[in-house]
């Protein structure tokens, strides 16, 4: 808790710094951030594998598996940290929005909306560690289930040790590890481009209301000016169809990582072998594991960065506006991307032990038939989701025009079109 609260906390040097990039725009904002998360990723790391040789040094994988249930048992103070970051957040909200409210109010729920963060985090911490020991326990199982531990007694060895056994360096098992480590990339991307995309609807809906809703725009702006509506004089505006959007984009959008997560195990066990799947969980779980800590510790530091701002009373100034920005590009870290991860880890580690009495003492690439099934699968979902436009590159404000429209000679220039300076243009 100590780790998460240092990077995520404006009390601490690393939130700090983010805020102090601001003074040069909101891209040193960004990188800074990055950095903070990355570097946040050391002592989560040190503590977990400090965790994970002593319980298998006490009782082997039954004292992994133990240590696991020890991490699920802290639910409830769990549960309690990831509820009172929203509950604080939204009071603000109300009292941001509820002129009768004094601006005092609004600055403490500031104070604990920036706890909230630092909470959450924490909770964050406490989710990604029960999920390395969790599925490091699952391994443990599949392994079991899938590799026979029967001595031949023709050969004095065990189907595993026939096979070429577990070695990191064997081509096979390297693939999958390597397979498996950017399979937590690839559903981090899905899961933030989903709400890059969800966003971009949303405000292309708001656009739409504030040109067709009569009286609308004017009355938010005399609101935020401080001016008491009237309920005769007061437009409300139609939130029930953002709200249909934000659900309807959540459902859609979640096809293909939930998709993705399934097949991959199916189709790597069933092709190659259990020795490759062996070698892509562990390289998903260690993978994953970074992944989710980067993402969550940078964007509540993001975040904070932000209150650290609203605290100091520049929130309005250009390094205030900065750091909204990398409050920005945090929320779909820490609240979507980050946290989605722990699922991945888990649910392939669960399918995995699934399949593997199927896949037992199967040597690499044996009736490797049965894996272009989940293969195909793989492949023609991700087909139809892209003629669906759920996969797409396609940007939802596209056909919104406006001052972006491209001019004619724009529309004629090729992209590999390359415009070679003049000697009098070099020096402008």
């Amino acid at each position: 808790m100590s780790v998460t609260e240092y990077f995520t906390s404006f009390d601490f040097a690393p939130v700090r710094s983010i805020t102090d990039r601001g003074k040069t725009g909101a891209a040193t904002v960004v990188i800074q951030g990055l950095g903070v998360g990355m570097l946040s990723c050391v002592p989560p790391t040190v503590i977990i594998v400090a965790a994970i040789l002593a319980c298998a040094a006490l009782e082997g994988d039954y004292g992994v598996a133990i240590a696991a249930v020890g991490m699920l048992a802290t639910l409830g103070i769990t549960l309690a940290t990831d509820a009172y970051g929203p509950v604080a957040d939204n009071a603000g909200g109300l009292a941001e929005m509820d002129p009768s409210v004094p601006s005092y109010v609004r600055d403490r729920t500031d104070c604990l909306d920036a706890l909230g963060n630092t909470t959450a985090a924490t909770g964050k911490g406490f989710a990604i560690g029960s999920a390395v020991l969790t599925s490091l326990s699952l391994l443990a199982a599949f392994k079991a289930q899938a590799f026979s531990s029967d001595i031949d007694k023709s050969t004095d060895t065990s189907a595993l040790y026939a096979m070429g056994g577990l070695d990191i360096g064997d081509p096979v098992i390297l693939s999958g590890v390597i397979f498996g480590a950017m399979l937590p990339y690839m559903f981090a991307a899905l899961t933030m481009i989903s709400v890059g995309k969800a966003a971009a609807e949303i405000i292309q809906e708001v656009r739409r209301q504030f040109a067709e809703v009569d009286g609308l725009l004017n009355v938010i702006k005399r609101a935020t000016a401080g001016e008491t509506i009237s309920e005769e004089e007061d437009v409300l505006p139609e939130s029930d169809r953002c709200v249909k959007i934000s659900t309807e984009s959540s459902v859609r959008e979640m096809i293909a990582p939930g998709a993705y997560a399934i097949l991959a195990p199916l189709f790597v066990g069933f092709l190659v072998g259990p020795r490759c799947l062996m070698g892509m969980l562990s390289g998903a779980i260690s993978s994953g594991c970074m992944v989710a800590i980067m993402m969550s510790n940078a964007g509540g530091a993001w975040d904070n960065s932000k209150k650290y701002c609203e605290a100091l009373g520049i929130k309005k100034t250009d390094q205030g506006k900065a750091c909204i920005v990398g409050d920005t590009v945090g929320d779909p870290f820490k609240d979507t991307s980050g946290p989605s991860l722990n699922i991945l880890i888990k649910l392939m580690s669960m399918v995995s032990l699934t399949i593997a009495p199927l896949l037992r003492d199967n040597e690499d690439w044996y009736r490797s038939y049965l894996g272009v099934v989940p293969l195909a699968l793989f492949i023609i979902c991700s087909a139809v989701l892209v003629m669906k436009g759920i996969l797409t590159w396609k940007d939802p404000l596209g056909d919104l025009g406006g001052s972006d429209a491209k001019t004619p000679e724009e529309e004629g220039l090729k992209s590999t079109d390359i415009e070679i300076a003049g000697p009098g243009e070099k020096d402008l």
